[in-house]
């Protein structure tokens, strides 16, 4: 796992790994409920470390401003995805998604924002596998 890249490896793309996740997963918010979060631990795995997705439905607004949410998400991700630690013989599934932002109140929305509401839930991620 590069240090500040998000390879495809990194990423979740198997409608197999999608079902897992949204079945088994937990679901999480920040204080404020602009981004959401649901994460499952998979401890027999053949692949190990983190995977992620990024998901915004198409009720948040126009494709411009999915597209833009979405390429912000991935990039306050990519640069603080240290912030997640994992063990070695576990395969941590994240998906990110819009919780209350939409294009209707947050029509400029800017990467600052996106990064504060990341950092928190990756924190909380981080607390909730540490204890498991």
């Amino acid at each position: 796992m590069k240090q500040f890249g998000l390879s495809s490896k990194e990423r979740i793309k198997s409608k197999k790994l999608f079902e897992i996740l949204f079945s088994t997963g937990t679901f999480i918010h920040t204080s404020a409920g602009k981004i959401k979060a649901v994460f499952c631990l998979i401890e027999d795995s053949s692949e190990k470390g983190i995977k992620a997705a990024f998901v915004i439905s198409k009720r948040c607004g126009h494709a411009v401003w999915r597209n833009r949410l979405r390429r912000l998400l991935k990039e306050s991700y990519r640069n603080n995805k240290n912030l997640i630690a994992c063990n070695n013989n576990k395969l941590l599934l994240v998906a990110f998604l819009s919780g209350s932002l939409n294009e209707k109140n947050a029509d400029n929305i800017r990467l600052d924002d996106v990064i504060t509401e990341l950092k928190e839930l990756m924190t909380k991620i981080n607390g909730k596998i540490s204890d498991a």
